[in-house]
């Protein structure tokens, strides 16, 4: 990691001090104080980011003068001009960034984070707020941001246990469950990365199902989500995280049916990834068990949420997690771009679609 750089500037809320990238001992101290904090804004996360793909740290910590300190994970495209790059909190399919502080941030406060990122040279800067931070934050975009609508959707764990199972499972799937407890099913949960190859062939195989749902060619399919998602990101969470990274796996005759992806940092616990050999795993009900047992583990462990991530609105995926009694937020990412570059990307990916027949699943 570069030294880090510190400034000095005005601000609506005064003098502020600003240090990049932010010093870990502060972010982990403020990761810490913030209950608020999502797994996807620890030091962890971005140090995964980075290692796995072409990216370098960012990261922002703004001292106010009155003793207000924020932290704003960030990171940018290593070897690119500044002027092409883009400075995202975080890119795309990374889930929930934006700033970590504890207590309330005022309107002023915000607005001078929003101040100092309108002017960074980036081509395109964007912050994806968490549910929580809309009341001041969204409100303190500047008009050169414009809001990007997102969808999470969040299983809450007060009352323990016992009271997500009997009064936020549907009843559905507590009976599916019941079957999957009386299946051949055998979990098992690693917490040290060594089934993490096990979970990316069943990903690989859960990448043909999904090709042939959305009418997607297969070579693309592989293409696009290898790219996404490849296997050295997991190994970089799994490393990161340690055993704060559980890799949830059904087996069924000795074969491999389903995995999840779960990871925890204080109260929180954040499904990260699922796949699945369908043909195994389907009729008995490895999924739903397999969620099952890790909602049942972030209970026992003090977790207040359990963070089931993005899903667009209406969607199939949306229906499952809310079975779950999963709820949905909205945690909007603000854009700032200096030429329509997402406008051109979505247009791209909207003629494909038609072009191939994608159905949105």
């Amino acid at each position: 990691m570069n030294a880090p750089a510190v400034l000095l500037v005005t601000t609506p809320a005064g003098l502020a001090h600003i240090t990049t990238p932010a010093p870990r001992d502060a972010w982990w101290e403020l990761a810490g104080e913030d209950e608020n904090t999502h797994v996807t804004q620890t030091p962890a996360w971005l140090d995964s980011l980075c290692e796995s793909g072409p990216y370098r740290d960012a990261s922002r910590l703004y001292e106010f003068e009155r003793g207000r300190r924020i932290v704003l994970p960030l990171v940018g495209r290593r070897h690119f001009p500044q002027l092409l790059d883009a400075e995202e909190s975080w890119p795309a399919d990374w889930g929930i960034g934006g700033p970590v502080y504890p207590g309330d941030a005022s309107p002023a406060e915000a607005r001078a984070v929003f101040d100092d990122l309108a002017r960074r040279r980036a081509l395109r800067v964007g912050v994806r707020l968490r549910p929580a931070d809309q009341a001041v934050w969204a409100k303190a975009a500047p008009a050169g941001f414009h809001p990007e609508p997102h969808m999470t959707q969040v299983l809450s764990l007060d009352g323990g246990f016992g009271t997500v199972w009997e009064h936020r499972f549907r009843r559905h799937v507590r009976r599916e469950v019941r079957r999957a407890e009386r299946s051949d099913v055998e979990v098992e949960v690693d917490r040290t990365g060594r089934l993490v190859p096990v979970f990316y062939e069943l990903y690989r195989k859960s990448i043909v199902r999904w090709a042939e749902q959305q009418h997607e060619p297969l070579a693309l399919a592989r293409w696009r989500r290898t790219r996404a998602f490849p296997v050295r990101r997991l190994e970089a969470v799994a490393a990161q995280f340690g055993e704060r990274c559980a890799i949830w796996t059904a087996w069924r005759a000795g074969e491999p049916a389903a995995a999840l992806v779960v990871m925890r940092h204080a109260r929180h616990a954040k499904l990260w990834r699922a796949a699945m050999d369908r043909e195994l795993a389907h009729p008995v009900h490895a999924v739903p068990l397999l969620y099952r047992l890790a909602i049942e583990e972030a209970c026992a462990a003090g977790c207040r949420t359990f963070d089931m991530g993005e899903s667009s609105p209406g969607s199939s995926l949306a229906t499952f997690k809310a079975g779950f009694g999963a709820e949905n937020f909205s945690s909007p990412r603000y854009l700032r771009e200096r030429l329509p570059v997402t406008v051109a990307e979505r247009g791209l990916r909207t003629a494909v679609k038609r072009v191939i027949r994608f159905r949105d699943a």
